[in-house]
């Protein structure tokens, strides 16, 4: 037997004893007559240990790829919620010197099991965020390390957040879907066929997730991100990236080459909403979600509709348009928008920007970050 864990006993009565409390909600509702638990799904802490667990009320949460777009500001999200020390970031890279003085940060490889389990074992995570991958554009130049980085990763924290019982959030995306799907509006279930690694990783990981929930109990959820717009951090690879830089480039030289179409309609998302919308479903309880994988949605825009509401505060900016080939044929198999009426049903999700709530703060926000680095604003 592993120390600190109790592992399969022969009795349904038992085996029922040792789930979490999430994993013991599912099974309530599973026959045990041939029921089978291996040493890694079957486990928790011994009872000696078990007022020194984290509460339902203040988990202890890791991060994966948190120097991405969105691992940073979740971070501070939650830390406000449940405390500093509470909250881990990871990555495999160096991360600058205001992310380590804002809280636990730490190196972890989501190809390395052990690593990863090491660090859920002595931070005693409950809830894990899984944030890693490559995004479609980049996915598409290096085909073998998404699949890696995208599926073998996503493999790793489903096997570690069935073995210690975790709450666990992996994020899908828009492009998710493909050109066999509806596109206006894009369903919750339907068709998805997506023809893109990055889209096919994340179809992987929300079927398995899924699978896992259903056979196993696994807390899994997951949401469908829109193009996801932030000041705080620079564009990362994915075909909606030009909504991000176009506000740096309108502040900065006062031109934008688009490599997208005028008329490309996508839905996107400011990364507040996609915040708030994540640390709403993770804290949601499971008895009101009838779905692991829901579509949220805010906007949906076009690049000159997103230029035309940014010229009314900065008239000189001038678009030019030079589709590229890969990304615009990635957008065109796209929704464009999505139904997010589950969300709103089942867990009360409602966006606050819309796009000119989301022009205004972007242009605010990245003129103080220029102004306060002494760089120049056009």
């Amino acid at each position: 037997m592993l120390p600190g864990m109790r592992c399969c006993m022969s009795s349904a009565a038992a085996v029922f004893g040792s789930l979490c409390h999430g994993c013991r909600s599912r099974a309530r509702s599973l026959s045990f007559q041939g029921f089978s638990w291996s040493l890694r799904q079957n486990c928790r802490w011994n009872s000696q240990d078990s007022n020194d667990l984290p509460t339902a009320e203040n988990p202890r949460i890791l991060i994966t790829g948190g120097l991405g777009q969105l691992g940073v500001g979740l971070a501070e999200i939650l830390r406000k919620q449940y405390g500093t020390e509470n909250v881990i970031l990871s990555d495999i890279k160096k991360a600058p010197p205001e992310v380590y003085r804002s809280g636990p940060f730490v190196y972890a490889d989501v190809l390395d099991y052990k690593n990863l389990r090491e660090l859920v074992v002595n931070n005693r995570i409950t809830w894990l965020v899984h944030y890693s991958a490559l995004l479609s554009a980049v996915g598409e130049a290096n085909v073998a390390l998404a699949r890696k980085i995208n599926i073998t990763g996503l493999h790793n924290v489903l096997d570690l957040a069935l073995e210690s019982c975790l709450r666990l959030f992996v994020p899908s995306t828009i492009g998710a879907f493909g050109p066999s799907s509806p596109r206006d509006p894009a369903p919750d279930l339907c068709v998805q066929r997506p023809h893109t690694i990055y889209g096919v990783s994340k179809v992987h990981g929300e079927l398995m997730g899924e699978y896992f929930h259903h056979k196993y109990g696994l807390d899994f959820r997951c949401l469908r991100y829109p193009g996801i717009i932030s000041a705080n951090t620079q564009p990362g690879g994915g075909t909606t990236d030009y909504a991000v830089q176009i506000f740096h480039d309108a502040l900065s030289t006062g031109h934008h080459e688009c490599y997208l179409r005028a008329d490309t309609r996508l839905p996107m998302m400011h990364i507040g909403d996609c915040h708030r919308a994540t640390v709403e479903f993770m804290q949601a309880p499971e008895c009101q979600l009838s779905l692991r994988t829901y579509n949220i949605a805010a906007m949906s825009f076009t690049p000159e509709e997103v230029a035309t509401e940014i010229r009314k505060q900065l008239p000189h900016l001038k678009v030019t348009y030079n589709p590229d080939s890969v990304r615009q044929t990635i957008a065109d198999s796209w929704p464009v928008r999505f139904d997010d009426s589950n969300a709103q049903k089942d867990w009360g999700w409602k966006s606050t920007y819309g796009l000119e709530e989301l022009v205004s703060d972007m242009l605010s926000s990245i003129r103080d970050k220029k102004t306060n680095a002494g760089l120049p604003v056009s």
